[in-house]
């Protein structure tokens, strides 16, 4: 079968590997679509937040199909469409599946059926290689308190879990604002339901301000990590405004107000990942019929996975790899 393989740092092949023989207590399952995360690029280019180990196949964001069940399994059959989470409990040890163990971009690969969660047939198998991401926005957003129409959210960064955030403010009946400097973000974004977007600007918290009737917004998202949106992220809350960290910004040293903390009584929360929450989220999607297909830019089969990796990140969202 064919498989993205990172043989080292910067070195990304697509070549031919053994599919793998299941055991009793696991399932096969073949790939349908796979996204390419900001993360996938970071260990190619061998800083992953992680130590991990190369020769290595990435893919973490998927949605894939079971084609073979082991003889110890229950509750799961051949043709069942799955999608499965990333921190993965094996016999050895704690894993990242697609950082410090070989991932989904491959053909077929074998699950235990603890890290699966079945798919509901209203989602389509685009819409499952986004699952992953937006359990991380859903989480992003739980982790302020959830939100509802009452309220307005702010999320700095259009990335594919800034919108992803979005998305799950949205379909929680928030009002959204969404800053972001690139167009095809902002673009998404009203399509995803954010009624306004903003470009960066050095009067963008006087812009929030006005849009807010002066107050601010009730929950802030912090979804880009960058330097400036670090800097003013505190000042687009309202009073008694709940702001979650879900940015990656690591060893970043940037100057803030953290006096506005304790002026407006803030609550901040740090989130990455999103733990505990996969069932719910993917019962949210289905409820609410969230599309997110405006997230998903461009598409790649497997078998050009090489020429994927080097589309820009300016020219895209996100890029998915499938297998049909």
């Amino acid at each position: 079968m064919k498989a993205l393989v990172f043989e080292a740092p910067g070195t990304p092949v697509v070549r031919d590997v053994p599919v793998p023989r299941i055991k009793d207590t696991e399932v096969l399952v073949r790939t349908r679509a796979v996204g390419i995360c900001h993360s996938d690029y970071e260990l190619l280019g061998g800083r992953y937040i992680i130590p991990v180990s190369y020769p290595v196949t990435p893919g973490h964001e998927w949605c894939g199909e079971i084609v073979e069940v082991g003889k110890s399994v229950s509750g799961l059959k051949t043709g069942d469409r799955v999608v499965g989470e990333c921190v993965v409990e094996t016999p050895e040890r704690l894993h990242h599946f697609g950082f410090s163990m070989d991932g989904a971009d491959r053909e077929y690969f074998a699950a235990q059926p603890e890290w699966l969660h079945k798919l509901p047939p209203q989602l389509d198998d685009t819409t499952g290689s986004l699952i992953e991401p937006f359990t991380c926005g859903y989480y992003a957003v739980m982790r302020a308190g959830g939100t509802n129409a009452s309220e307005t959210v702010v999320v700095s960064g259009g990335g594919t879990i800034g919108l992803c955030s979005a998305a799950a403010a949205v379909g929680m009946g928030a009002r959204v604002i969404l800053i972001d400097p690139v167009a095809r973000r902002r673009e998404a974004a009203l399509k995803l339901g954010v009624e306004c977007v903003l470009e960066p600007s050095d009067d963008i918290v006087e812009q929030v301000r006005a849009l807010t009737g002066g107050k601010g917004a009730e929950v802030v998202i912090e979804a880009s990590g960058h330097d400036a949106s670090l800097g003013k992220v505190f000042e687009f809350a309202a009073e008694e405004g709940r702001v979650s960290m879900v940015g990656i910004s690591i060893d970043r040293m940037v100057t803030s107000n953290l006096g506005q903390i304790q002026m407006r009584n803030l609550t901040i929360h740090g989130c990455i990942g999103s733990p505990g929450v996969w069932p719910a989220a993917i019962r949210f999607l289905e409820k609410t019929g969230i599309d997110l297909s405006p997230v998903q830019t461009h598409r790649f089969d497997l078998k050009d996975a090489v020429a994927a990796l080097k589309v820009a990140p300016s020219e895209c969202i996100k890029v998915t790899l499938t297998n049909d």
